[in-house]
């Protein structure tokens, strides 16, 4: 899927070659995005863009999603003050995927439940146990 904000691929080699930022949003116009502590390479949190997300984010250099749930474009920490600084954005071989290095701001966070990644919870003897410190005081805001 196309769109007025980006460019298109017109081969497979400037898709996954060429300089130009061609995403290819999937059927509901998004891409998956993956954040990741610039500093540490911890995985915070997986989230979806849509073109303004995307185009938000390339352009002021902190992370946009779009919340699935509420149907509307999100600027992460808005409300929680957990502002995600973007230090790269990168995306994957067929530009499907984008993957973004952040720098959190407020006390790290990125977890709307209140733990530092979205990601706290092991799979191990049949059961999800959580192998995070317990979470900060969650605000209930800022969640996809």
């Amino acid at each position: 899927m196309s769109t007025d904000l980006f460019p298109e691929a017109h081969s497979k080699h400037d898709l996954e070659r060429g300089s130009a930022l061609a995403p290819r949003f999937n059927a509901d116009g998004l891409v998956v995005a993956v954040a990741q502590h610039a500093d540490t390479g911890e995985i915070l949190m997986l989230a979806w863009m849509n073109d303004q997300a995307l185009k938000l984010t390339v352009e002021t250099g902190i992370a946009h999603y779009f919340s699935r749930s509420r149907g509307e474009l999100w600027k992460k920490g808005e409300t929680s003050g957990q502002l995600q600084d973007v230090v790269e954005l990168r995306v994957d071989c067929d530009q499907d995927a984008v993957l973004i290095k952040v720098r959190p701001r407020g006390d790290g966070g990125a977890c709307h439940v209140g733990f530092r990644s979205c990601f706290y919870r092991v799979w191990e003897d049949g059961k999800l146990i959580e192998r995070e410190p317990p979470p900060r005081e969650k605000d209930g805001h800022d969640h996809a």
